[in-house]
């Protein structure tokens, strides 16, 4: 009878631990998956400002290259 007693408490102690450690699994599994769309978000809104910045770059490069604009900084330089 002692032995079978002590074999029952063993396995509730095992599986205690383990129902533990799943648990704990899950919660660090939660926490990176809000981590992980935190940064999609992120990502996504530095993709756009990227975009943003080049069509200002592309639109300044043609504003400086124009004949135009050479011209006018030549009548000001005079």
């Amino acid at each position: 009878m002692s032995n079978g007693v002590m074999v029952i408490v063993i396995v509730s102690v095992i599986f205690g631990v383990l129902y533990e450690m799943y648990k704990k699994h899950l919660e660090f599994k939660s926490k990176t998956l809000k981590y992980n769309q935190e940064n999609d978000e992120q990502n996504n809104e530095l993709k756009h400002q990227v975009e943003q910045l080049t069509k200002r770059v592309q639109t300044l490069e043609k504003i400086v290259t124009d004949e135009g604009y050479q011209v006018q900084k030549d009548i000001n330089n005079l």
